[in-house]
């Protein structure tokens, strides 16, 4: 049985001896996008008696059926192009349901066997209220170094390339540079200069004890003295911010440990301060991004518990909290931004995964639950059939309260352990409405 069959039931076979179908009926065939049709006959998969034959009976016995084209008449493409390959969906009662109680019962077992209906339980399960949200994993962005030439220059080695593991201090590529040269060598004449001043300092003050020189001469000499050390210590603060290196050539390196993520620098490129010549990031701590909906701010605090599924791993939960949400809405998307601080360590969180969050919003709770296949929507309310024997199901109104995957939370008529139908539950539901596909194979009560 193939997925789709939530809405109907069907049997995928070859369709070699169709009939042909009228440019009518093929337009809309071709034109229709809506994944519940059947592409290749153009008529509502659910109802396809070309893809599952053993449907044709069903219509067969109510009298609708057109043996020419081996369709329901009611909606055969090529009879009546005008209905789309869809059947009538007029619903009789003023709120656009089918009463609470509505009995359908195939008027044989053999009708009954050959619609398909599967059912499955429904289940009391511990629920946890959880807000969805879109999650995708980024960097965290207190983690990331952009590395940049500290002087202008060219790049004569690369010294780390992109998916190389550094420490804080390695050396990510070696520039050749004029400017550093020339700074390196006024550092070499400041420290000499240095050097003569405090010599002269001391012989100053060696004459001075003598009685030979004044007081004046020494302080002079001090002067000089301070006025070489700040000269020299400014020359040094600025090569320092350079890096390490002797003569002309300095290196760039890592400001910090992590992986060489981007590297725009090249051997013989011609470097300058600001521009980006390396990205280096900590993978350790990663953020999660969620994107919550306008309409559950509300509901979204920072501090809650948050759990993510990632769609490369679907088989595991990441869990965090949420330590910020951002101030502002997107004007395009109308979501806002929450983050998430996920531990790394292992290293099976990358930047740019995506998956899906729930933001735990209250307590769990023991409540009713359902394939999502069970509920079906008619007019303004939702339907859930429960088996009463092999051809009897009772239709019941329910409320949808929560979603989590292909499971319904659901509050009504429908009790734990209440066999309900998945499978062929559209057929069903089209039973109970006026001018439907079933109306002659089933008593509706």
């Amino acid at each position: 049985m193939r997925p789709i069959l939530l809405l109907g039931i069907g049997l995928l076979v070859g369709c070699a001896d169709a009939p042909p179908v009228s440019e009518a009926a093929l337009s809309v065939a071709t034109t229709a996008v809506d994944p519940e049709m059947c592409a290749e006959h153009g008529v509502l998969e659910a109802v396809c008696t070309k893809c599952n034959p053993k449907l044709a009976a069903v219509f067969q016995a109510k009298g609708d059926w057109c043996d020419e084209h081996g369709f329901a008449e009611s909606f055969c493409p090529i009879c009546n192009p005008e209905r789309g390959g869809r059947p009538a969906m007029d619903i009789a009662p003023d709120d656009g349901s089918p009463p609470d109680g509505t009995l359908v019962r195939f008027k044989t077992k053999e009708t009954a066997r050959l619609a398909g209906i599967e059912t499955m339980q429904a289940v009391e399960t511990l629920w946890t209220g959880g807000t969805p949200a879109v999650a995708r994993i980024a960097w965290d962005a207190t983690r990331v170094a952009l590395v940049s030439a500290r002087a202008p220059g060219i790049v004569t080695s690369i010294e780390a390339d992109v998916g190389a593991r550094v420490e804080r201090g390695d050396s990510l590529a070696v520039v050749r540079s004029a400017n550093v040269g020339g700074d390196r060598s006024r550092v070499v004449a400041a420290q000499r200069a240095l050097d003569v001043a405090e010599a002269d300092l001391t012989r100053k003050r060696e004459l001075l004890d003598a009685g030979v020189s004044s007081e004046r001469d020494v302080l002079v000499a001090e002067r000089v003295v301070s006025s070489a050390q700040a000269t020299l210590g400014a020359l040094q603060a600025e090569l320092g911010l350079v890096g390490g290196g002797s003569g002309d050539a300095y290196a760039i390196t890592a400001p910090q440990a992590g992986v060489v993520t981007r590297r725009h620098a090249a051997v013989g490129l011609s470097v300058g301060p600001g521009v980006p010549l390396f990205q280096v990031v900590d993978p350790s701590r990663m953020w999660a991004e969620l994107d919550v909906s306008e309409i559950d701010l509300a509901n979204v605090l920072p501090g809650q518990a948050v759990e993510i599924v990632l769609d490369a791993a679907p088989d595991r939960v990441y869990r965090g909290t949420i330590d910020y949400i951002a101030p502002e809405v997107d004007p395009k998307t109308r979501t806002t931004l929450a983050r998430v601080v996920l531990d790394n360590d292992d290293g099976m969180l990358r930047a740019h995964m995506y998956g899906t969050a729930r933001i735990v919003t209250a307590k769990a709770e023991s409540v009713v639950t359902v394939p999502s296949a069970a509920v079906q929507a008619a007019g303004d309310v939702h339907l859930v059939f429960v088996r009463k024997s092999e051809d009897e199901y009772v239709a019941r109104r329910v409320r949808v309260l929560a979603r989590q995957g292909d499971v319904v939370r659901i509050s009504g008529g429908v009790a734990a352990g209440d066999a309900v139908a998945t499978t062929g539950s559209f057929l069903l539901k089209t039973e109970t409405l006026k001018d439907s596909i079933g109306a002659g194979c089933c008593d509706v009560e």
